[in-house]
């Protein structure tokens, strides 16, 4: 099977200005990001980017960039245009890898992308991997999923799932997910999926990906061996990230 990776990126973050151009050993840490993907074995790699700099970094390093709109409100609004600026085909399938996650393994990507097409019932694909730490069980800004017979999600929340009624202080067994933000989807869906209403359990978690359940569509979970290598959402994340690249 063929895949495509897509990594949205835009200039503007609150905690980390200008965070997609971030140096990470003499390299911007979206070009970073679009190289581990390359490895991945994906048909093609794009940025779709939200300003001239960020195509601009990318180009200079031999990795395709798109330009899209700055006003798109979140990631899949953005990998939508993209899907259109490429002339991507509906059925073709797309992973959405986000621009601050220089150290992700591309075997994860691949993963997700063949599991979206063995999947012809679900119209997404995304990862876990099993929580080991009560702290993270109940940190409502570690994501948990809970999963149905065939590994298709049930329900995505911050609050711990499934919760140990009779053990409220232990981990329930079997083991909580910490879900990992990657998806895959058909670029039908992708263009689909902007257009569809705003869920109220999306607002309630603030979590993207309810809107999808919601509407009745179904989304594939991957089970991870390990976690994934850390993101980077502030100042004190990309200093981790550089010490860990020897930069």
């Amino acid at each position: 099977m063929t895949f495509i990776v897509l990594i949205p990126a835009r200039l503007a973050s609150t905690r980390l200005p200008n965070k997609p151009l971030a140096d990470i050993a003499g390299v911007p840490m979206v070009v970073r990001v679009a190289q581990q993907a390359l490895r991945s074995g994906a048909q093609s790699v794009a940025v779709a980017g939200d300003s001239p700099e960020i195509v601009t970094a990318c180009l200079a390093y031999g990795i395709n960039a798109v330009l899209t709109r700055a006003d798109h409100p979140s990631g899949s609004d953005r990998l939508a245009e993209a899907c259109d600026l490429l002339a991507l085909p509906d059925d073709a399938i797309v992973v959405n890898v986000q621009g601050d996650e220089p150290l992700i393994d591309p075997q994860l990507i691949t993963d997700v992308a063949h599991l979206l097409a063995r999947r012809p019932t679900a119209a997404m694909s995304t990862a876990a991997h099993v929580l080991d730490d009560v702290a993270d069980f109940h940190n409502p800004n570690v994501v948990k999923v809970v999963l149905d017979a065939q590994h298709m999600a049930l329900y995505f929340s911050r609050a711990p799932i499934a919760f140990p009624r009779d053990a409220p202080d232990q981990l329930p067994s079997p083991a909580p997910l910490r879900h990992i933000g990657i998806y895959a989807y058909r670029v039908s869906f992708l263009r689909l999926f902007p257009k569809l209403a705003q869920a109220p359990l999306e607002r309630t978690e603030s979590l993207e990906q309810l809107r999808a359940l919601w509407h009745g569509h179904r989304i594939a979970v991957h089970i991870a061996q390990h976690a994934p290598g850390p993101g980077v959402d502030t100042p004190e994340d990309l200093e981790r990230v550089r010490r860990l690249l020897g930069a």
